[in-house]
C-alpha cells in the first residue's frame, strides 16, 4: 500500500515535500520506530478519543503514553478512546492502527503534544504498516497550527 489518498493529497495541497520510508511490517509504534531506524520521540502516533462534543485525535510521541487527566484538565474536555469500527469508516484509505497524525485532513481536531512541535524532523504513519512519511519539523509545525498544544502525555 502506498500513502494513504487522502494523506497525500493533504500534503500536495499544502505543497509539503515529504520522503516515504518503507520498514518491515509492525504491530506497534516502538516496533516500527525500530524497524524504520527512527528515534521513538520523533516518531508521531495517534490516539484518537471522543466525547460528547466528538472526535479528537491526540498525537504524541512514539515512545510516549498519553495521560489522559493532565489532557482533559487542559482542554476541559471528558475524553475516552474512540471505537475502532467508528475509525475504520473515518479512515476508509488507512490500516486500523497506522493512521496519519493529520486529522484535519480527516475532518478531525487535532490536539499535538508539544514535544513533537520542537522536533528538527517528525515520522509518521503513512496509512498502512509498512511505511512512514517524513517531514521537516518545519513543515510538520504548520500543519499543526490550529491544533490545540499541550503537555499530555509521559514517557513510557
Amino acid at each position: 500500500m502506498a500513502v494513504a489518498t487522502t494523506l497525500r493529497e493533504y500534503l500536495d495541497r499544502w505543497g509539503v515535500d515529504y520522503e516515504v520510508v518503507p520498514h518491515a511490517r509492525t504491530s506497534s509504534s516502538l516496533e516500527t520506530a525500530e524497524a524504520a531506524h527512527v528515534p521513538g520521540d520523533k516518531l508521531a502516533k495517534c490516539v484518537v478519543t471522543e466525547d460528547y462534543r466528538g472526535y479528537l485525535m491526540v498525537v504524541v510521541p512514539a515512545s510516549h503514553e498519553v495521560e489522559f487527566d493532565r489532557l482533559d484538565d487542559e482542554l476541559d474536555r471528558r475524553l475516552e478512546l474512540a471505537n475502532e469500527e467508528e475509525l475504520a469508516d473515518i479512515f476508509t484509505d488507512c490500516e486500523l492502527g497506522a493512521i496519519p497524525p493529520l486529522g484535519e485532513a480527516y475532518g478531525l481536531d487535532v490536539a499535538v503534544d508539544r514535544s513533537l512541535t520542537e522536533c528538527e524532523d517528525v515520522y509518521f504513519e503513512a496509512g498502512d504498516h509498512a511505511e512512514l512519511v517524513h517531514l521537516r519539523g518545519e513543515d510538520f509545525r504548520d500543519l499543526m497550527a490550529g491544533a490545540e498544544q499541550g503537555e499530555f502525555s509521559r514517557h513510557l
